[in-house]
């Protein structure tokens, strides 16, 4: 699942790159050339050329996910991500991959609890191929009913695989489960067995019919392309699909924003059976959404505590004389209604939970004095500094830069005040959401291990 914050996990990358093709207007700033037109229907295109190779990047952006479908259809965004590759009306079943493997490109999708992407990459003369497919599978998907079943099936092992079958898997999601109960986050992404199971094909095409539409999307093209060629072709093959009519009342049916407020029990633990011979703990904090002042303070804490081997945690429980952890980590997952902050490290063999876990309370309550000073909090703005240029050195990296600032703020130059936003936060801020949010009274405590 991707994250907005630079890049998460963040790698501090020592040479900046050197053959890219945008500008920058001073030693912080970039000026990326990008051009954005929204057609009649609603269908946002933003595009950039990128002429450094002969080849494309091709992102879709449906804002739907997760948190939109109610109990009985959960899952219902993931499972559309495996059936958009399977056929619409004029190109059908296996048409897709042919084209794009065939053709010596790729493509993917992923599904969060915001938003849903599809992306592509391909040599350029295969573009206006692409924009065709595109919107034959965003207006005419067929959702073929043996390919529906054979899917329901590779969906219900994907499940099994990376929840069921997988310990660190099993304690994510409980995480979420717990920490967002009551929420519309409070759910797998990839949906409960039992509506994986039980839904059907015409709920499923109510809900593609009601979200997969032009103006529920975003299109974002890079590489070696026109603007007016990528315009043209877009508004000729997306230009007469009609709206979905009232898609903003359909999510304020699944999502009243009042929802989103914490409903749990904190303060608890939660320990679940696992496979490993030792255990993986998380430790979750109530967070915020995504955007706020708060939000990016808590991203450099997260920085500081937990990312890379000289973070505090790191030299404190792995790198050091008498270790009990074979590594730990921090992430503040901010998402558009809510977020968590959380811990996650694997204890090694003979050291005990209990003990460990009232050791890590008085570790990170030290923390908020110890581990933030002057030094920390510049290491960090210099890292994300560095990453987030090196990600604009690719068409994919450009146009997932772009797309999620368009999506998540609903401005795809919001990168030139993001920077600034980082470097005006200052140490006492970080200290003080530390001490803010850390405390035992918010928090979970998760473990899994065999022994359990």
């Amino acid at each position: 699942m991707k994250i907005i914050r630079f890049l998460w996990p963040l790698v501090f990358i020592v040479c900046l790159i050197s053959c890219a093709t945008f500008q920058e207007s001073s030693e912080h700033e970039l000026d990326l050339d990008v051009k954005k037109k929204v057609l009649s229907n609603g269908l946002t295109v933003i595009t950039y050329k990128n002429s450094k190779l002969p080849i494309f990047s091709y992102y879709t952006y449906y804002n739907v996910g997760g948190k939109h479908e109610v109990p009985g259809i959960t899952g219902a965004s993931h499972f559309l991500e495996h059936m958009m590759f399977k056929g619409a009306k004029k190109y059908g079943q296996g048409v897709f991959d042919k084209l794009v493997e065939g053709n010596g490109g790729k493509n993917n999708a992923y599904t969060t609890n915001d938003l849903t992407v599809y992306y592509q990459s391909l040599p350029k003369e295969h573009f206006a191929k692409i924009v065709d497919v595109e919107a034959d599978r965003m207006e005419n998907l067929t959702l073929e009913k043996q390919s529906f079943e054979n899917e329901r099936n590779v969906v219900l092992e994907e499940r099994k695989m990376r929840y069921e079958n997988s310990d660190k898997g099993k304690i994510y999601l409980k995480m979420m489960e717990e920490v967002f109960k009551g929420t519309p986050y409070g759910t797998s992404v990839i949906g409960t067995i039992p509506d994986l199971k039980s839904v059907t094909r015409d709920q499923i095409y109510a809900y593609f019919k009601q979200y997969y539409a032009p103006n529920n999307a975003v299109i974002v093209v890079v590489g070696d392309l026109e603007a007016e060629t990528v315009f043209s072709e877009i508004e000729k093959a997306f230009g007469n699909i009609p709206r979905s009519l009232g898609i903003e009342e359909e999510k304020k049916k699944a999502i009243n924003k009042t929802n989103f407020d914490f409903k749990a029990d904190f303060d608890r633990e939660f320990k679940l059976k696992g496979t490993s011979p030792n255990p993986t703990f998380i430790l979750a904090y109530k967070g915020v959404k995504i955007g706020t002042r708060e939000g990016f303070a808590l991203d450099i804490l997260s920085s500081v505590l937990g990312d890379g081997g000289s973070s505090y945690l790191n030299q404190k429980y792995v790198l050091t004389g008498k270790p009990k952890l074979n590594g730990i980590h921090a992430g503040n997952h901010t998402l558009v209604d809510s977020g968590v902050f959380f811990l996650m490290g694997y204890l090694l063999e003979g050291v005990d939970t209990k003990k460990f876990k009232s050791d890590l309370y008085q570790t990170i309550e030290k923390s908020c004095s110890e581990a933030i000073s002057e030094r920390s909090v510049q290491k960090v703005k210099n890292q994300y500094l560095v990453s987030m240029l090196s990600g604009l050195d690719t068409n994919d990296g450009i146009a997932s830069f772009l797309g999620d600032r368009e999506v998540y703020f609903n401005d795809y130059e919001f990168y030139k005040r993001e920077m600034d936003i980082y470097n005006s936060v200052t140490v006492e801020e970080v200290k003080n959401v530390c001490q803010k949010f850390l405390l035992k009274k918010n928090s979970m405590f998760f473990s899994i291990w065999k022994n359990n």
